[in-house]
């Protein structure tokens, strides 16, 4: 059940009485009061985890209220949320002004109603870190799972310290989101994040790019000068090239680096950050990356697993996406059905959490009704899937005879998979425990096409 104690205001009293029942019915305790007046005696009289404060009433106005309040010293301070029938822009931006959390208009959407009692709660519970940048809503990494919990749990305790880190995981499953997350936890919050992606390094551009250069008119910074006092996360550290190698290792190796063109060599003040894909750590010689570059760069290994190890968060990813695009870029409110969200719950997500963004960006691109149901996220599997294939346990699966509905389900198990390794089936047959010539056999059998893929490794 849900927990919080909530106060309601407003004038008219079948809005109270609504409000009153449907958060009631969510397990709040509700009081509510009818004027400025009560609602001044009720906040000085008890504590409340939220405020619901209309703006237009008869004997003083939300937004005079409001400021009152935000000046009180005799006041619990806790979450408010206006409400309005006709606001208007300039009052939206004075009740934000004076720390209003969100804005409702009447009549009141159920959904949005709830939606954003929930959020408003959730900030009044979040403790703030003295010392501390809050984190942007990109930052946190979202997932109330054991695996996430001990993630995030993980990269606190690594934050703490200036420490190279070496994040792995594969594309899109938020390694770079865990990279912020560490820098707005350690000691550097307050100095920059300063992306580099290695693989828009050129060789014959490293030096600059990487030291800066001395020019006319003083020093043009590098990555290594523009991160000084933060951190320089190098994005994709597989494609870092022999050239930016070999001028990196120097510098981590001696701790300083010297300006292109210049003669005074300049101390690193950057912590470093990297990201690479799974195993990177124990292949790089193979891959062709210098052994002892990635000594200094991987002294911390932080492994981001994929979104299908920890599938019962995301209903709670998928909600947090429909939240930030309506809220940050004004799109209409839509709802996943349970269902809908159960098929996503059991979908592989060979995209990871990228996958799952963009597919919730798709959803309310296209707009439809309220609520998104199950056909509706069918079809957008479908025509994510791969060509020739089928969504991964299609819901038609039950009405087939069992034999047919093995080979369905291999075909679309096996492509997925497939899919994940890149085309090469010497990965597939490790991935799946197969015997690579069963394996051959059974793909030529049910008809998947692995010569368009990575081939054979």
């Amino acid at each position: 059940m849900s927990t919080g104690r909530i106060l309601v205001v407003d004038d008219e009293g079948d809005i109270r009485r609504l409000l009153e029942e449907i958060l009631s019915e969510e397990g709040y305790e509700v009081v509510s009061a009818a004027n400025a007046a009560e609602a001044r005696r009720q906040r000085e009289a008890q504590g409340y985890d939220l405020v619901l404060l209309d703006i237009w009433m008869p004997d003083a106005d939300g937004i005079s209220l409001l400021r009152e309040w935000s000046t009180s010293k005799s006041v619990k301070p806790c979450p408010v949320v206006m409400m309005s029938g006709h606001g208007t822009v300039e009052t939206a931006v004075e009740a934000t002004r004076l720390g209003a959390f969100d804005f409702i208009e009447k009549p009141v959407s159920l959904a949005k109603l709830l939606r954003t009692v929930e959020r408003a709660l959730e900030s009044g519970r979040a403790p703030t870190r003295s010392g501390r940048q809050m984190l942007p809503a990109n930052a946190i990494p979202i997932g109330r799972s054991r695996l996430m919990h001990a993630l995030r749990e993980q990269s606190e305790r690594v934050a703490a310290y200036a420490t190279p880190v070496l994040i792995t995981g594969e594309s899109g499953s938020g390694r770079e989101t865990f990279a912020h997350f560490i820098h707005s936890q350690g000691p550097r919050a307050g100095g920059p994040f300063v992306r580099l992606v290695a693989g828009a390094l050129r060789d014959a551009d490293a030096e600059p790019a990487l030291f800066g250069r001395v020019t006319d008119s003083g020093i043009e910074p590098g990555y290594l000068e523009r991160a000084r006092g933060g951190t320089l996360f190098i994005n994709e550290l597989p494609d870092l090239g022999p050239v930016a190698q070999r001028l990196l290792f120097g510098a981590l190796e001696s701790g300083r680096f010297t300006p292109a063109g210049g003669a005074v060599p300049q101390a690193i003040d950057a912590r470093i950050i990297s990201s690479a894909p799974p195993g990177f750590e124990h292949g790089a010689s193979g891959a062709g990356f210098r052994r002892e570059l990635l000594t200094h760069l991987a002294v911390v290994v932080l492994k981001v697993p994929p979104l299908r190890d920890y599938a019962e968060d995301v209903p709670e990813l998928l909600r947090h996406y429909l939240d930030k695009l309506v809220d940050n870029d004004g799109m209409s409110f839509r709802r996943l059905s349970v269902a809908a969200q159960n098929r996503l719950r059991n979908y592989p997500w060979p995209g990871n959490v990228r996958e799952l963004r963009n597919l919730v960006h798709r959803l309310l691109i296209l707009g439809g009704d309220e609520e998104i149901g199950l056909e509706e996220v069918e079809n957008i599997l479908a025509e994510e899937a791969p060509e020739g294939g089928e969504a991964l346990l299609s819901q038609d699966l039950m009405a087939l005879p069992l034999r047919e509905a093995r080979e369905q389900f291999e075909r679309a198990y096996l492509q997925q998979q497939l899919q994940l390794c890149d085309g090469k089936v010497g990965q597939l047959a490790k991935r799946v425990g197969m015997e690579r010539t069963h394996l051959y056999r059974k793909l030529r059998a049910l008809g998947i096409d692995f010569r368009s893929g990575g081939g054979d490794d």
